[in-house]
C-alpha cells in the first residue's frame, strides 16, 4: 500500500508516494492543497527526499538519496533509471549515449520512452536527458520545468537547441 506525503519545497508541495521498499513516485506541484497520508512512512525516508529534492531545486547535488523503488517499471525501464543516477549536476546525455550504456544501442527512442515513465522526476533525473544534437527534447512536467532545472543546474539556453 503506497502512502504519500508532502514535500514543501520553494518551488510548491510536491507529492511523494512510499511504498514499503522506498519512494516510489514524486509529482510536481499542482496547486492544490491535499491530505497527507504518510504518517507511517519513515520519518528518514521523508527527510532524506526533502534535502534531496530542495539540493537538486538549488542545483546542487543532493548527500544523499532516500531509498528508490523502481518496481513498478519494467526491466529495461529500471537499467534506464539506474542510469540516469549517474548523470552528475551540471551534466547532460542523451538519449542515444543512455540506450549504450544500458547495452541497447539502438533503443534511444525507447528510452525515452522510460524517460517520460519514470515516476522520481527530478531525484532521477531525467531532465538531464536531452535529444539528439543537444535538443531539449520532451519532460513529463513541461518544458519550464526542465528548463528550470538544467539552468539551476547551469547548463544555460546557449547549450541547448530550443525547439
Amino acid at each position: 500500500m503506497m502512502k504519500r506525503t508532502i514535500i514543501k519545497t520553494t518551488e510548491g508541495a510536491f507529492h511523494a508516494w512510499f511504498s514499503d521498499e522506498g519512494l516510489a513516485a514524486l509529482s510536481f506541484p499542482n496547486g492544490r492543497s491535499e491530505r497527507d497520508d504518510g504518517a507511517d512512512v519513515p520519518v528518514e525516508w521523508i527527510r532524506q527526499t526533502e534535502a534531496a529534492l530542495n539540493a537538486i531545486l538549488r542545483g546542487e547535488q543532493p548527500k544523499q538519496l532516500p531509498p528508490l523503488d523502481f518496481s513498478r517499471g519494467t526491466e529495461f525501464q529500471q537499467k534506464v533509471w539506474k542510469a540516469l543516477l549517474i548523470i552528475g549536476v551540471g551534466q547532460t546525455r542523451s538519449y542515444s549515449e543512455i540506450a549504450h550504456a544500458v547495452g541497447a544501442p539502438g533503443a534511444a527512442r525507447a528510452v525515452g520512452g522510460a524517460c517520460g515513465a519514470n515516476p522520481i522526476p527530478v531525484l532521477v533525473p531525467c531532465h538531464r536527458v536531452l535529444a539528439a544534437n543537444q535538443r531539449l527534447g520532451g519532460f513529463s512536467a513541461g518544458l519550464k520545468w526542465k528548463r528550470l532545472l538544467l539552468a539551476r543546474e547551469g547548463v544555460g539556453e546557449a547549450e541547448l537547441v530550443l525547439r
